[in-house]
């Protein structure tokens, strides 16, 4: 076992592809806010730098965490994880958990002083939003009872990914909060859920042997082939229910230009029955969701 993995593995570990992906909900409150004219660099900044570190620690704490449970073991069709392979130790990987925590932590404690005037109740509630995202993060497979392992990993995808990712940062652009900017915060929830459940219905077989009691694993193969249709079905009527309530000029209308990739992942989803070959899916759905982010914002700034 290798007690300093070199940089190519730890960029491994990290899963950069997933990356962009932490970025879309980050984009969609700051376009958001530049629509309402109080558009932020600063905010922007720290708010992208912040959930880059969240991610990387999600990402480092499953690693972890689907090693010592099991998860990944030989029958898993995903990419070979780092524990498990033994190209770092766990004890390694722990170190490093620790230190992505503590500069979560700190990214977000400078977002909110830059962001927020006075110590106040809304600052207490950005920290606990904070703290929380950071159990969110580590809590989904490290523990004797990881709530991914129960099936709830979709619920707080759409919570941090969607809510509080586009609405919280569309709050410290701001200053305030829209009820109908709940339409673009779901979509872009509900969409980074269909990139967890193109992951959970690649990795059914390996879960259920693990125990891990994932969506898909709960409702079998062909529901959640459908669930994945209905994720992604509401992230665009959501989209287009926004777009025909501010309606202002046809460029809204650029979020559309993705429909076509969105119905052939939705198929594709459906029709690949080998799970080794999911993956590719997964990847183009990620990128779907961003670029759908892209073309909604753009289309949104007057």
């Amino acid at each position: 076992m290798n007690d300093l993995p070199s940089l190519k593995v730890w960029l491994q570990a990290i899963r950069l592809r997933t990356l962009p992906l932490a970025l879309a909900s980050i984009a969609m409150g700051s376009f958001l806010a530049a629509d309402e004219g109080l558009f932020k660099w600063s905010v922007f900044i720290l708010a992208s730098l912040t959930t880059l570190f969240l991610q990387v620690l999600s990402n480092l704490a499953n690693d972890y965490g689907d090693a010592q449970h099991g998860v990944d073991s030989t029958h898993r069709m995903g990419p070979l994880r780092s524990v498990q392979s033994g190209t770092i130790s766990a004890n390694s990987m722990k170190a490093a958990i620790f230190i992505v925590a503590f500069l979560s932590l700190i990214s977000g404690i400078s977002l909110l002083i830059i962001s927020l005037e006075n110590l106040n109740l809304i600052f207490l509630i950005f920290i606990l939003l904070g703290v929380g995202s950071i159990l969110a993060a580590l809590g989904y497979t490290i523990g004797k009872k990881p709530y991914g392992y129960a099936g709830f990993g979709d619920l707080f995808v759409v919570i941090f990914f969607g809510l509080v990712g586009v609405l919280g940062t569309c709050y410290l652009h701001t200053g305030s909060l829209k009820s109908l900017n709940l339409l673009p915060a779901l979509t872009a929830g509900f969409f980074a859920t269909a990139v967890l459940n193109i992951n959970n219905i690649r990795d059914i077989e390996s879960d259920k042997l693990a125990g891990k009691r994932s969506i898909p694993v709960r409702l079998g193969r062909a529901k959640a082939v459908i669930y994945h249709w209905v994720l992604l079905t509401l992230g665009f009527v959501l989209s287009v229910t926004y777009t025909l309530i501010k309606y202002e000029t046809p460029f809204q209308w650029l979020f559309l230009l993705v429909l076509p990739s969105l119905i052939r992942n939705g198929w594709e989803v459906g029709a690949i029955k080998s799970a080794d070959q999911l993956d590719p899916s997964l990847k183009k759905m990620a990128i779907i969701s961003l670029l759908f982010v892209l073309l909604f914002g753009f289309g949104i700034l007057k």
